[in-house]
């Protein structure tokens, strides 16, 4: 869970959305998170190319923790550890 009892617990399923509205839908949740607030994503592989940019967009201000790691279901939290 979050750091943040009040935060939201969002989930989004990449699964259901079309590939070329991911990375921005996730970047989106991201930006709107508060520092000590979290979401999860959903996919049915290894996200690891989304973790790179995140590294290259958002370098410190992230933590990736793999919550399940297949093989045919992926789940990630991505928590917002500074602004």
């Amino acid at each position: 869970m979050c750091d943040n009892p009040q935060a939201t617990d969002t989930t989004i399923d990449v699964r259901v959305i079309a590939p070329k509205l991911r990375h921005s839908m996730i970047f989106t949740t991201f930006e709107n998170l508060a520092p000590g607030e979290c979401f999860r994503i959903i996919n049915d592989h290894d996200p690891r190319p989304l973790l790179y940019q995140f590294n290259a967009e958002y370098p410190g201000s992230f933590e990736w923790t793999y919550e399940k790691a297949g093989p045919e279901v992926w789940q990630v939290k991505i928590d917002r550890v500074a602004a």
